[in-house]
């Protein structure tokens, strides 16, 4: 068995687990904050939640969950090699191990207190008990680590996929909703049982009602805790010796990684190259984390490829997919034990190769594809000068509109042009576009009229707006490569102003731009489109005359036209 293969498993066992641990407290959150709401509804769905988790099936995949997670977790802080890392990384480590640190008093008194000793564990239970304590800081504390750590983990798992990246604006409300909605119910269960504990006349019927834990009981439950908390910190303190022995160890044998037009590192036997990269500092794209996936990473192994084992599936599947040469490697992917010289496919030192911009980088923008109809026949026999007079004024005349509402563009096709709209946010750059191709729209309608004073035909013309992710990158030989987009996401827009022509109007604007721009689609007559290259239809608003989008965007019904 190979250690890719192992190490893939381990992977998805880790991110198994962390699932299982995630819809927990997911739901355990919920259930907080639904005191909110009543007393009696957060009762009923910890009745329902507890069925579940306290009996046999449930019991086994929570705690083989968290015992995995957290053997994994201390098992990979044991392995690593390198403390270079971004700051969600050490973000979500740090709150890693400080969670078993404050869960164990938080399972003592809540899991062991209800088994062992019948104490009825409702919320308002734990939430009086600590209320105003420095458990009850420490609890809070929990909630956050908790949930902070998994989104952290969830949105590495899923950022690389389209569905994520769609729907990351609504996660991103759910993950500041969720604690918040958790901790407004704690603060106000444990504020309304503090009160009844207050009180000579309600405290013995509360006590009673939660069988509240004698003085004895609250003793062993303490020196559990302890016990526990002892054995987790010895546990941290062989993690600690383990990864100790391993680094020493480790500088007992190294070899040479040769970067071509790059330095020369020596390295211990075991990281991954992308991680010897990082090590010593040196630049190495890894858009997708170094998980395997995007193939930024790569690299062409000039020397030493035959020490390597062959790819695994996964890597043979991503090389294949980019149709990478037989001698290209993902750095993340391969462990050398020998010499190794390399050149990276993508790299940022600045002057000898490529600029750190030829690396891509993956953005979600609004883009307009425009296109003179019938501009071949209109100029078949014209002398070249008239025609790139014509073309000219035309791009005079409307590339203001683009570049006036926050536009560049990206580049001239002939009697057409591709633009993009950089913007802070999505929502930024769809409304841009929007307001651009509407200026294209008046600025062709006053071109025209110059046209017609000159005797000439008029121009006509078919422009498709999209949103959706985008490479933005230098793309080209070293030293001629200019800043460009390409992906799906432009494709779908020059399909779109192609479909323009068939449905005889000026300007087809994708259903995600305009959702995102913030318009409300329903009312809209909007047309679904079969799109080459597209596995699904893809909805959008036809618009007569750009000039009047507004007046279309604002009227539902048949697309403006005069």
């Amino acid at each position: 068995m190979s250690a890719l293969w192992r190490g893939s498993r381990v992977a998805k066992l880790r991110i198994a687990s962390g699932l299982v641990l995630f819809t927990h407290a997911l739901f355990h959150f919920i259930n907080l904050g639904l005191v909110l709401v009543s007393v009696e509804a957060a009762a009923a769905m910890q009745e329902v939640r507890e069925a579940i988790q306290h009996s046999p099936p449930g019991s086994l995949v929570l705690y083989g969950a968290l015992l995995s997670h957290v053997v994994l977790a201390l098992a990979r802080l044991a392995g690593m090699r390198r403390f270079r890392m971004p700051l969600s990384a050490w973000v979500q480590y740090l709150f890693g191990l400080a969670i078993p640190i404050l869960l164990i008093p938080h399972f003592t008194f809540a899991r062991l207190a209800d088994q062992e000793f019948g104490v009825n564990v409702q919320i308002g239970f734990i939430a009086g008990l600590i209320w105003d304590t420095p458990d009850g800081w420490k609890q809070a504390l929990l909630l956050i680590f908790v949930w902070v750590h998994g989104c952290i983990g969830l949105h590495m798992w899923l950022r690389m996929t389209n569905w994520w990246q769609r729907w990351e604006p609504v996660m991103a409300g759910l993950a500041v909703f969720v604690p918040t909605w958790a901790m407004a119910g704690y603060v106000a269960e444990a504020r309304r049982i503090t009160a009844l504990l207050a009180d000579p006349a309600t405290a013995p019927l509360a006590r009673a009602g939660y069988n509240w834990p004698d003085a004895a009981t609250f003793a062993t439950l303490i020196d559990i805790r302890h016990a526990t908390l002892a054995a987790f910190y010895a546990a941290l303190a062989a993690t600690a010796l383990a990864l100790g022995l391993r680094r020493l160890l480790a500088r007992r044998g190294t070899f040479r990684v040769t970067y071509v037009g790059g330095p020369q590192v020596t390295s211990p036997r075991g990281p991954t190259l992308l991680e010897i990269s990082r090590a010593n500092g040196i630049s190495h794209a890894a858009l997708c984390g170094g998980r395997g996936r995007c193939s930024t990473c790569r690299v062409i192994v000039e020397e030493g490829g035959d020490q390597l084992p062959a790819p695994s599936e996964a890597e043979a599947r991503t090389l294949a997919a980019v149709n990478a040469p037989p001698d290209a490697r993902l750095a993340c992917q391969i462990r050398p034990t020998e010499p190794l010289t390399v050149f990276r496919v993508f790299r940022g030192d600045g002057r000898h190769n490529r600029a750190h911009a030829s690396e891509g980088e993956e953005r979600r923008l609004a883009i307009l594809f425009l296109d003179i109809r019938g501009f071949t026949a209109r100029t078949a026999g014209q002398f070249p000068y008239d025609v790139v007079f014509l073309l000219n004024r035309f791009f005079d005349a409307i590339v203001p509109q683009i570049t006036g509402a926050g536009g560049s563009v990206d580049k001239y096709l002939g009697d057409g042009l591709l633009a993009v709209f950089d913007a802070r946010d999505p929502a930024t750059s769809a409304r841009n576009a929007l307001v651009a191709a509407q200026g294209i729209g008046s600025a062709l309608d006053t071109f025209n009229t110059t046209l017609k004073a000159e005797g000439a035909a008029p121009v006509h013309i078919g422009i498709g707006l999209h949103l959706g992710e985008l490479v933005m990158g230098e793309i080209g030989a070293a030293g001629h490569a200019p800043r460009t987009i390409i992906g799906d996401t432009v494709n779908a827009a020059s399909r779109l102003e192609g479909e323009t022509k068939t449905l005889g109007v000026e300007l087809l604007v994708s259903a995600p731009l305009l959702q995102v721009a913030g318009h409300d689609t329903a009312p809209l007559p909007l047309v679904s489109l079969d799109l080459r290259g597209r596995d699904r239809p893809l909805d959008a608003l036809p618009v007569a005359r750009a000039a009047r989008l507004d007046a279309a965007l604002a009227a539902p019904g048949p697309a403006a036209s005069g």
